[in-house]
């Protein structure tokens, strides 16, 4: 056991520098919306952080709205394991 595979992330140092350079990034980016001159369509377009909070708001969505469809979605926790057990018990498979 003492060849277990070691990944990037496995380090905490590689870990503090992604965290690292997304916060550069998110910063610099933040510092470009007061220079770069957009081309809105709408005014609240030129609110600042207008397009971060957009983003935001579209993934928590997402999010609530993948929880809503799992409550359509799911299935019984022996859904795909029922057909075993009715072969088991007698049943046949019909390919036809």
């Amino acid at each position: 056991m003492a060849d277990k595979k070691r990944y990037l992330f496995d380090k905490p140092k590689n870990v503090k520098i992604l965290l690292y350079s997304l916060y550069v990034s998110c910063a610099i980016l933040i510092l470009l919306d007061f220079i770069v001159h957009r081309h809105v369509s709408h005014p609240w377009e030129q609110l600042l952080g207008f397009y971060s909070i957009y983003g935001f708001i579209g993934c928590v969505s997402i999010v609530f709205g993948s929880k809503w469809l799992r409550i359509l979605v799911k299935r019984d926790e022996d859904y795909y394991d029922r057909d075993e057990l009715s072969e088991e018990a007698g049943g046949q498979h019909v390919d036809e």
